[in-house]
């Protein structure tokens, strides 16, 4: 058999339209992040994979994607376990009931939807247990902000800014996690800039009391550019990168 100096396996169709979409993705991000003044500190990307099979987040690690999210426990659980050989940071990104910490702890490297007292007690009993049985390390934890007006619409979750700073101390003082930083989700109807600048004045009264809690988790496919200009470390992309969900059959 005569070998091609390039020669190497044909992608998948479903591989080469992720290559395709993840190079979009990246090059949108270099591009804001030129805009903003951060070419060298880009931030972290996180792909957002509910509701798309283990054999997608199998192609993206291929492609060089080390972190994913997902907001269902029962789902990213399942997933972390079919896909613990890939050595992926799995990052959780929806609301959170206290009874899920237990299952959370065994696979999160970080939640990003710390909203609540309970929630910070609950998360840290569960990973003091989990480094006790398994060694796991520290869980990074986000405080979710609410950055909607109270007007009567939809609203999508956090902790009001005011009670930001309680929870910070409540996670700084607990063995077991991290304070990483802050996380919101632009208000549904209206321009993401002025949000994502409203959270970054939070991030910035966390930061003079908590000087390594500068981590922003914010900006999804449709608003990663205005969420970089106003300082987001990590961005949390979905459906840019995968697509549709698919059909439930």
């Amino acid at each position: 058999m005569v070998e091609r100096p390039d020669d190497q396996p044909e992608r998948d169709p479903r591989s080469a339209e992720l290559a395709d979409r993840l190079a979009v993705v990246r090059k949108r991000i270099a591009a804001a992040a030129g805009e903003a003044g951060r070419s060298g500190n880009l931030p972290s990307l996180i792909v957002v994979t509910k509701f798309h099979p283990a054999a997608d987040i199998r192609r993206l690690a291929a492609l060089g994607v080390t972190d994913v999210g997902e907001n269902r426990d029962q789902e990213a659980a399942a997933k972390a376990l079919e896909l613990a050989d890939l050595k992926l940071g799995w990052h959780f990104v929806g609301q959170l009931q206290t009874k899920k910490a237990r299952s959370v702890a065994r696979y999160a490297a970080a939640v990003h939807s710390v909203d609540r007292p309970q929630l910070v007690d609950a998360l840290a009993k569960a990973v003091r247990n989990e480094m006790d049985s398994s060694g796991r390390a520290q869980l990074e934890c986000f405080i979710q902000v609410s950055l909607d007006d109270d007007d009567g619409g939809t609203h999508r979750g956090g902790a009001a800014p005011a009670d930001v700073p309680l929870l910070a101390e409540r996670i700084a003082g607990a063995d077991g996690l991290k304070l990483a930083g802050v996380m919101a989700v632009a208000p549904l109807g209206a321009p993401p800039g002025p949000a994502f600048e409203k959270l970054a004045a939070v991030s910035a009264l966390l930061v003079a009391a908590h000087p390594g809690a500068g981590a922003i988790s914010a900006g999804m496919s449709q608003d990663l550019e205005a969420a970089i200009k106003f300082g987001a470390t990590h961005l949390r992309i979905g459906s840019d990168i995968l697509g549709s969900r698919p059909a439930v059959g």
